[in-house]
């Protein structure tokens, strides 16, 4: 699969190339190798996994620009595109599915 396709009855599709909604499932705990299914149910526990996720990664990057600083050494680069911009579309789609009660499935 080289992309990802999560559908639901509430939002359009959402498309994400392979590595990024892979990340993102592999956040939230599902396999990524096949179809799955997100319940309602579980979105507010998704939504927390992907908020600690991005403050995780922020902290992160936080530290290695502040090492790098200490030690005189050229700032590490990281992706253009943040997880927090990258995952945007994804959190709005689980809020906007979890108000209407409707599941998020993925490679059906």
């Amino acid at each position: 699969m080289s992309v990802y396709r999560f559908k639901s009855r509430e939002t359009g599709d959402l498309v994400m190339l392979e590595q990024h909604g892979k990340r993102l499932l592999e956040i939230l705990s599902k396999d990524p190798s096949g179809p799955g299914v997100l319940l309602h149910q579980q979105m507010p526990a998704a939504l927390q996994a992907i908020r600690d996720a991005i403050a995780l990664e922020e902290a992160d990057q936080k530290k290695q620009l502040e090492e790098a600083a200490a030690r005189g050494d050229v700032p590490p680069d990281f992706e253009q595109v943040s997880l927090r911009m990258r995952s945007a579309p994804f959190i709005e789609m689980l809020q906007r599915c979890e108000q209407a009660g409707v599941d998020i499935v993925w490679g059906v």
